[in-house]
């Protein structure tokens, strides 16, 4: 198919916006990158200025235009492409693309869409059509009814009871939605989602369950493949955009993993993607009952995601798949040796934390709900959960240092501040474990998966611990006021607990902050990186293989190599990209039981 396109058109993504940001000009411009390859000529539509895309050279042509039907048609009149793809501009091109579909404009100039049919996009968008395609194969959604106006939307959630949500057809980052407990409230939200769709769907609120993602991609042939999954740190009822994410899933059981997987699978199949699509999973834990939530038929902010977590460039894949390719035509990327067919194994954790700046702004409420509020997110790599998530908290630039040894935080109400969660949540947590309640409160409070807080709390009792030593004279001592005067034992201790504190993902300004070495704290972050050094608890440096050392890795990278005193050794696949860790493994998620549990990089 390939060999009849000369040019192709890629819309981009406009202006750079809460919900649409840079995701989408990394998709861009991987899809101009793969497109390029093949020797083939490619135009952008971007109005933006600022992003890689329309740095010179990225793309052959570069339209600075709105990317609206009106003015996209003006270009296509102009260069006559033979393809356009739509995937890759977020929910503003694929927009765009429907209408130029439905007002013939694309037939009239003879262009091809490349890669996902626009009925499929159709099939996704349209909640109703959505929800009559997945019934066609037995697939569960949540109760809905899309409706066009609130008279029908006020008999929908009559019918269907509240609590309901109300979202906006084709809109993205949650525009327009929001959960209602009663007619009034239904009657605002209603208004202000007609005012971004024509269409809007009013659903059964499943508030409380997990939140799953999956990246599937699939070729023209029909074979298909997972690349990722995720999971939501904040249960369903908080948009995925404003939720931790962490890769790959760490509470799914074996079978919950793959009875998802396949789903997926079956999905992507029905609806004829071809290219990527990330599916949306509400999920109970106890029943193991699920509801579909939505398809997105395009790249997405979890899409770019899954490729920086996976090293899979899901976008790069999705443009060759678009020109006609299968994923047994491709080559892994970072193999080089084995075919893009291959699922990535990873052996490592990914924590994506959001930003947020609401304090910056007059009047918005500092609440969390199904309307995206971030403004960008950070992401984090780490052996086990607890490290990356202290990673990433320090990343954020909330001036907070990890999960614990922050600024103490006044609030007035725990227990509101838990149950009505704002941006500041993660540390609320902090403050109530601090305050004595218990995993089982908290995760009554929150419905946040006990696994999480189980670790959030060993963080906290590592703390606890750290709060009764300090460092006298080049030593690990207990805390005079710790001591116990009956026991004529020497208060120097050994380090276990300090190697313990790095391997949670703990700063030397954390436990300085912890040993009360705060009188010059760079004096007594100096202390304690003196005392690690000569007690032989040092970072290293290991390397991420996203098929963990199951094939050779190609890709070139630095040999750095790490001993420690003791007696674990690395194995490791040669020349793989390399990732700053603490230098241990986490436990084997259980979503991985079939795969080997010798990996490369593993401490053994």
């Amino acid at each position: 198919m390939k060999e009849d396109i000369k040019k192709v058109l890629i819309l981009g993504s406009g202006a750079l916006k809460i919900g649409e940001a840079g995701e989408f000009d990394y998709s861009g411009s991987q899809a101009l990158k793969a497109i390029k390859e093949e020797g083939i000529q490619t135009v952008l539509i971007n109005p933006n200025i600022a992003t890689v895309q329309t740095s010179e050279g990225v793309a052959d042509t570069v339209y600075f235009l709105p990317v609206t039907p009106f003015f996209v048609e003006k270009v296509i009149a102009k260069e006559r492409p033979d393809g356009i793809l739509l995937a890759f501009g977020g929910q503003t091109a694929l927009n765009c693309g429907v209408a130029l579909y439905q007002s013939g404009v694309l037939e009239k100039y003879n262009v091809r869409v490349l890669g996902t049919p626009v009925q499929a996009i159709m099939d996704t968008e349209d909640r109703e059509l959505f929800v009559r395609k997945l019934d066609e194969i037995g697939v569960k959604t949540i109760k809905s009814e899309a409706v066009e106006n609130a008279e029908d939307a006020r008999r929908a959630a009559a019918e269907l009871g509240y609590p309901v949500i109300v979202r906006a057809a084709y809109a993205l980052g949650g525009l327009g939605s929001g959960f209602c407990d009663n007619e009034e409230e239904l009657d605002v939200l209603v208004e202000k989602a007609f005012s971004f769709s024509s269409q809007v769907l009013v659903e059964k609120s499943l508030k409380g369950w997990k939140e799953v993602e999956y990246e599937v991609v699939r070729d023209r042939f029909d074979n298909c493949i997972t690349v990722c999954n995720m999971e939501n740190f904040d249960p369903l009822g908080i948009h995925t955009g404003e939720s931790i994410v962490i890769a790959p899933s760490q509470t799914l059981t074996n079978s919950e993993y793959h009875k998802l997987r396949e789903l997926a699978i079956w999905i992507i199949r029905h609806i004829g993607i071809v290219g990527e699509c990330n599916v949306q999973y509400a999920f109970d834990p106890e029943s193991e009952d699920y509801r579909v939530i939505e398809v997105n038929a395009r790249l997405s902010r979890s899409s770019a995601l899954a490729s920086k977590a996976t090293g899979y460039p899901l976008a790069f894949v999705a443009a060759k798949l678009g020109l006609g390719y299968g994923l047994f035509d491709l080559k892994n990327s970072v193999t080089k040796t084995t075919s893009a067919f291959f699922e990535p194994a990873l052996d490592y954790v990914v924590c994506k934390i959001p930003r947020w700046d609401l304090g910056k702004f007059h009047g918005v409420a500092r609440e969390l709900g199904s309307s995206m509020k971030s403004v960008g997110e950070v992401m984090a790599i780490g052996r086990t959960f607890e490290e990356a998530i202290q990673k990433g908290l320090r990343m954020i630039g909330q001036g907070m240092h990890g999960f614990v040894e922050n600024k103490e935080l006044v609030i007035t109400d725990i227990d509101k501040a838990l149950h009505e969660p704002t941006d500041t949540r993660i540390f609320v947590i902090s403050k109530a474990f601090r305050a004595g309640y218990t995993v089982d409160q908290i995760h009554e409070l929150t419905k946040i998966d006990r696994w999480f807080l189980q670790k959030l709390y060993g963080i906290m009792c590592t703390s606890k611990e750290l709060h009764k030593l300090t460092i006298d004279n080049g030593q690990l001592a207990i805390k005079k006021e710790y001591r116990n005067p009956d026991n004529c034992q020497s208060s120097i201790v050994n380090c276990s607990l300090l190697r313990k504190a790095k391997r949670q993902g703990f700063s030397d300004f954390q436990i300085a902050r912890a040993f009360d070495l705060e009188g010059n704290i760079e004096k007594g972050m100096m202390q304690v990186r003196q005392f690690r050094k000569e007690h032989g608890i040092v970072p290293v440096v290991k390397q991420i293989d996203t098929l963990a050392a199951e094939y050779p890795a190609q890709t070139i990278g630095f040999q750095l190599k790490r001993r420690m005193p003791c007696s674990n050794f690395c194995v490791r696949a040669p020349n793989s990209r390399l990732m700053p860790l603490c230098g241990f493994m986490p436990p084997i998620s259980r979503s991985r039981l079939s795969r080997s549990s010798c990996r490369a990089g593993r401490t053994i």
